[in-house]
């Protein structure tokens, strides 16, 4: 497929789209999009074009639009949008004609510039447009436009203001709310979430001059319109003239947790003080204090550093935690990780599983601090996940597939894509018998708490939680009079493309994990510390809870391999019919299947999404002999489409471990392309924020080698062939780690003050200083 996309070889910081074509707009609108964690913007232009798809989001700021809907993140007024007229000839690349153009964001730094020129009958003009979200400054964010008129004299008119006839894709989120122009220079809009009622207040100012004199002598006159509040200026540019215009704007909200209490009018006040200081520095300075958190925040912290001529790889590890820190609200444990980010309206901004299994590793083992966050955000969503758990007829925690608000409970919709053959809205299941959700949790947390070794973390929230899950768990269990065992039925496991299963495999060992893990955490507990495990049992029937995990947990069916060596996903897959999926498998666009076969029809045959059984030998390994994971890698493989974007990390992971380095290394390709290859259509709906999360596990469990077993720090690594060296870092148990790994060895530093044991190759390690171990 044809691309627009282009990365330089000498510079593994830069993402460049090197044509424009408004028939892949999405693609980079979505892989170059800006923000904090805080906020985040698509990178839109700022003139608009059709097909388009300006979105701006408030992390946390969730709002439902009807009763019949489930909340979403609501799309902000647009405060990035400008029409420049030449005169009276509106900017559009896809009028007259342009060269030398070139959009590239620098992952360094997080600044976007765009440039060009532009000819169209007698104008002929070179622009270029620099953007940057502040990573110093999380409320703020600015643009500079530079114009140079290569041709005769042009007058110059520019539109830019605040724009809130903006929606997620019809749905209006926003009331009106008060507009304003303060001291004939700020522009300020005060719309409020119509169902959430969270107020926003919105504020830009403009600086327009001449570089050459600095003479501001533009003619302005301020306009406003329904949900819109906006400036209108009038520029003459001489032949060889440039004027340049900076704009700044910020957001702020009633829900700001440094903010709160404050009225939308104090809000206003804080965000006024703050654009007139940043108006007076000026765009650069901006730029330069956020590439300086940049740096500070991310670059310097166990950066990583491939040795190979595929400076690809290297872009790709710089490209994942770019955008891994782009997205998480690490200023706010009531917010978590949305499947696309923020960077479209693609699953609503909702949080899934994709956080515990895929993303918060790369938190926990070098951010510990963010990681934190994010689990405490699931302690905070227990109300939830017992209101879910009631609904259900269960008691615990039973934590929802689609997650918003921490209280608010299950937010998947109930209505998805249309069925092939019926034309009809196909039913999601997930947010209904897709429960593996909580354990997955619970794995996040365990895995957390082993990693930072965080006492205080486990004791207030972290036990609670596994407690909670597993007293789910044990309501959740179906006793079979016939098969004399406890059972789970009528489930969807990680395979989204087998509904309705019996016993799927990664739900029953999962399950079955997480209670005996409450068991033996109760039995601990009780005996080493009973004063605080005292305050635990006071607010969970702890007592109770045990005699009934114990009863139970022995009883528990857990789907074992058989003749072959098979270990069967579910009661029923290995009796299900096989296709030839070659043309699936090799098709660059995902779920093609479905052009021909509806779920249903797809659920009766030994296909996969993604990885299942495969996920739950790779993340419960000890649990399972090598020779198992081979078989069982042998037989489902090649029935995985790889249809999920997470599907791809795990199996390139597993297939290093096996020693399919070759093979993984081709797996490790295929998941990076996920948002930076030559499908321009990808990304449409928002980044594979998941797969980005893999990105970093396939470098440092895959290739480093790491895991963490039982609470034990192993480091096994082999490279990829194409890789003449693997430098990184961990954090285990609040002491820097420094991993060097070439073909022929390894070294493991420790930059901390405490020495710490790891495993490697079955031999157990006393790390006080540096070990260096050869292959």
């Amino acid at each position: 497929m044809e691309t627009a996309m282009q990365y330089l070889k000498e510079d593994p910081w830069k993402i460049t789209e090197k044509t424009f074509d408004t028939k892949w707009l999405g693609k980079a609108e979505a892989i170059m999009c800006l923000g904090n964690g805080y906020l985040g913007m698509r990178s839109v232009t700022e003139e608009k074009y059709v097909g388009e798809t300006r979105n701006l989001f408030v992390a946390g700021t969730f709002n439902k639009f009807d009763e019949n809907e489930v909340t979403e993140l609501p799309n902000v007024p647009d405060m990035i949008g400008m029409e420049l007229l030449f005169d009276g000839e509106r900017l559009d690349l896809s009028k007259g004609k342009y060269s030398n153009y070139s959009r590239v964001l620098n992952l360094r730094t997080g600044e976007l510039t765009r440039s060009f020129q532009w000819k169209h009958g007698q104008i002929n003009v070179e622009l270029t447009f620099k953007r940057c979200v502040s990573f110093a400054q999380k409320h703020v964010f600015a643009q500079q436009v530079l114009v140079e008129n290569l041709g005769k004299e042009v007058t110059l008119e520019i539109i830019s203001g605040i724009d809130g006839q903006k929606t997620n894709s019809g749905s209006q989120h926003f009331t009106e709310g008060d507009k304003s122009l303060t001291e004939n220079r700020f522009l300020q809009m005060m719309p409020k979430t119509t169902q959430s009622k969270i107020a926003f207040v919105l504020s830009t100012v403009h600086n327009l001059e001449k570089t050459e004199d600095c003479y501001d002598g533009t003619k302005k006159r301020i306009e406003m319109g329904r949900r819109k509040i906006y400036n209108r200026y009038w520029q003459t540019l001489a032949p060889n003239e440039t004027l340049k215009l900076e704009k700044f704007s910020s957001v702020y909200t009633t829900i700001d947790k440094e903010h709160l209490g404050k009225t939308p009018q104090d809000l206003k006040k804080i965000a006024l003080e703050e654009l007139k200081e940043i108006r007076k520095n000026g765009y650069q300075e901006l730029a330069k204090a956020s590439a300086a958190a940049w740096d500070k925040e991310v670059w310097s912290v166990f950066p990583i550093k491939i040795k190979t001529e595929n400076t690809l790889d290297q872009l790709a590890i710089h490209f994942a935690k770019y955008h891994l820190h782009v997205m998480t609200p690490a200023h706010d444990e009531r917010m978590n990780i949305g499947a696309k980010g923020l960077s479209g309206e693609g699953y609503k901004g909702h949080t899934f599983w994709d956080t515990e299994i895929f993303m918060l590793p790369y938190f926990t083992f070098t951010h510990p601090e963010i990681a934190k966050k994010l689990v405490t955000y699931r302690y905070l969503g227990l109300a939830g996940a017992h209101k879910k758990a009631t609904e259900n007829g269960y008691q615990g925690a039973q934590f929802p597939w689609e997650a918003a608000w921490p209280e608010d409970g299950e937010t998947t919709p109930v209505w998805g894509a249309a069925d092939i053959l019926t034309g009809l809205p196909t039913k999601i299941w997930s947010g209904f018998i897709e429960q593996h959700i909580t354990s997955d949790v619970t794995y996040g947390i365990k895995q957390f708490i082993d990693v930072t070794n965080d006492q205080q973390f486990a004791w207030e929230k972290g036990y609670e939680v596994i407690f909670d899950t597993a007293i789910f768990w044990a309501s959740r269990l179906e006793w079979s009079e016939e098969n004399q065992r406890f059972e789970i039925l009528d489930v969807v496991g990680p395979d989204e493309y087998k509904e309705h299963v019996d016993n799927n495999a990664f739900t029953n060992h999962t399950a079955h994990w997480n209670i005996q893990l409450a068991i033996s955490l109760y039995e601990e507990l009780k005996k080493n510390q009973p004063e605080q495990f005292a305050k635990l049992a006071e607010k969970l029937p702890l007592n109770e809870a045990y005699q009934e995990w114990q009863t139970k947990v022995a009883a528990i069916y857990l789907p074992q391999p058989n003749e072959a060596g098979i270990i069967p996903q579910d009661d029923t897959y290995l009796t299900k019919k096989e296709i030839d999926l070659t043309k699936y498998k090799n098709d660059s666009q995902v779920g093609t299947l479905f052009h021909e076969y509806n779920l249903e029809q797809v659920n009766e045959m030994q296909v996969s999404k993604q990885a299942d059984v495969l996920l739950l030998l790779f993340l419960f390994e000890n649990l399972f002999s090598k020779e198992e994971k081979r078989l069982n890698w042998d037989y489902y493989e090649p029935k995985t489409l790889h249809d999920s974007s997470l599907s791809l990390s795990t199996h390139a992971i597993l297939a290093a471990d096996l020693g399919e380095i070759a093979l993984s290394y081709d797996l490790f390709q295929q998941a990076i392309n996920i948002d930076m290859g030559e499908n321009m259509l990808s990304s449409n709906e928002g980044i594979h924020a998941a797969s980005l999360g893999g990105i970093w596990q396939m470098t440092v469990f895959g290739y480093g080698g790491v895991r963490c077993l039982d609470g034990q720090l192993r480091i096994e690594p082999h490279l990829p062939k194409a890789w003449e060296a693997l430098e990184f870092g961990i954090m285990w148990h609040q002491q820097p780690l420094k991993i060097e790994v070439t073909q022929e060895g390894f070294t493991v530093t420790n930059h901390g003050e405490q020495a710490i044991e790891f495993i490697a190759f079955d031999k157990v390690y006393l790390l006080e200083e540096q070990i260096k171990i050869t292959f």
